[in-house]
């Protein structure tokens, strides 16, 4: 019984799920669906499952719904059998099981971070590592200590020491030889950046050096500087230098590949900052085309920076596109369906349910609590008394007689509110829960094992149950 799959669910979702299921052809699983006698699939329990479902189970696991809550490892020493969640959303139990059920691994990367912190010398050394510690929690491999022209810098060594005792790997990034010089002395790992002209300092330090080219565009200089350090045996990376849009960006996107076919081997860094900070337009998306093409042209090291407000997210961006990247080219894989973490505006499949499929839903309640969801057609809110369909929340208050229910009110205000952003983004909505914006926002992991407790508004008097 291995591959025979038992889904649990409820009244409300029963239909649902064997259709979902039987549309999955060929399915790399049998499958057996058990309604445990709840009407609402997503407000079941650990303890709810064990009390309603007799062991043992002719089943290889047991897959729950995703919003189900409570200690599935009991479950699963109960039962014998893995307990696990599915998809928060039964419609996505096809790509649930698109890559044969296997569990996507984003664990692995083969490109490193650096996170610069740009304004160092005017910072403290407290500073500066505090904002070592967000970068790091944030993905970033290396912190880059951002030297400013004409701009002292005299606790660069005691900033340099502090972020390396806090357990973190140190860039020095100047274009003065004495700040390097200083820095690696100090005990930094990586200096940049060197050129032709300076790569004297390599012999002085034991960083490695970041090669550029001795003047923009100067592509022959670089070449020579990679040529110099190969002959000496001495680690290195190199950075042709990514412009801005419409100041050589193509230009500089050939110079990489150009780079990496003279030399197949040699350890590349691109810096983002020039195209990611200087680009009104979402940084999600950028960082995922530039973290493409550092996969496709197997370039080592990536720089950021956050700089402008708009760019806040960057070095959480591209870790999240660095993993998917690399998942995505082991597997031979377009980069889909391995990670929502770069979708932080619009999804691809935004409303899961049809206006059909809802009204059928809504025309089974029998309990006067509201239900909420969104279709291509707009926000629906329902209960036993009707169904309303609107594409503005103003609409639906008249019908949803809460004038005497402050409380109620508020909520349904909030639910709408995230009812309406999703629908005219094109995100999921899920009611009781907060809308999904990706990596762009750093949302707090939820114990699944812990049951909810009740919200603001949720007086010890109303009976009410919300949620689907």
């Amino acid at each position: 019984m291995s591959d025979h799959i038992l889904f649990l669910t409820g009244h409300l979702a029963e239909a649902s799920l064997r259709k979902v299921l039987d549309g999955i052809t060929p399915a790399p699983f049998s499958h057996t669906v058990h309604n445990i006698g709840i009407s609402v699939a997503g407000l079941m329990t650990a303890d709810m499952i064990k009390r309603r479902l007799p062991a043992p189970v002719a089943a290889g696991r047991i897959l729950v719904p995703g919003r189900c809550r409570g200690d599935l490892d009991e479950l699963s020493r109960h039962y014998g059998v893995p307990v696990v969640r599915g998809p928060d959303e039964l419609k996505d139990i096809p790509r649930y099981f698109g890559r044969e059920g296997a569990a996507i691994d984003l664990s692995r990367y083969d490109v490193r971070i650096f996170a610069e912190v740009v304004d160092a010398p005017r910072m403290s050394v407290d500073a500066i590592v505090a904002r070592a510690q967000r970068y790091r929690r944030d993905g970033a491999d290396v912190i880059d200590l951002g030297c400013l022209p004409a701009t002292p810098f005299p606790h660069l060594e005691e900033a340099v020491r502090a972020v390396k005792d806090a357990g973190h790997a140190v860039s020095v990034d100047s274009m003065s030889s004495e700040e390097l010089l200083r820095g690696g002395r100090a005990g930094a790992d990586y200096l940049l950046s060197l050129k032709e002209d300076s790569l004297w300092l390599a012999d002085e330090v034991a960083a490695v050096p970041v090669l550029i080219p001795a003047r923009p565009g100067d592509f022959d200089s670089l070449v020579r500087a990679v040529r110099t350090l190969l002959e000496r045996d001495r680690d290195f990376l190199a950075d042709p230098i990514l412009d801005p849009i419409h100041f050589g960006f193509t230009e500089s996107i050939v110079r990489y590949h150009r780079l990496r076919s003279m030399f197949p081997d040699v350890a590349m860094m691109m810096g983002t900052g020039n195209v990611s900070e200087l680009t009104d337009a979402d940084t999600a998306g950028i960082h995922a085309l530039l973290s493409g093409i550092v996969s496709e042209l197997g370039i080592n090291a990536l720089l950021t920076t956050e700089v402008s407000p708009h760019a806040r997210c960057a070095v959480r961006e591209i870790d999240a596109a660095r993993r998917m990247m690399h998942a995505a080219r082991e597997a031979g894989s377009l980069p889909r369906d391995w990670s929502p973490a770069l979708l932080a505006v619009h999804e691809r499949e935004p409303f899961p349910d049809t206006t059909e499929e809802i009204a059928a839903l809504a025309a089974a309640i029998k309990d006067p609590s509201f239900r909420i969801q969104v279709s291509a057609a707009g926000i629906h809110v329902y209960n036993r008394d009707g169904h309303h369909v609107a594409d503005d929340p103003f609409r639906l208050y008249s019908q949803l007689n809460l004038d005497h229910d402050g409380a109620h009110a508020f909520y349904m205000g909030v639910e709408l509110a995230r009812a309406r952003i999703a629908w005219q983004l094109g995100k999921r909505y899920i009611q009781d829960e907060e809308l999904r914006w990706g990596c762009a926002t750093e949302g707090a992991t939820e114990d699944m094992n812990a049951h909810r407790a009740p919200g603001a508004t949720l007086a010890p008097h109303d009976k009410r149950r919300t949620g689907r």
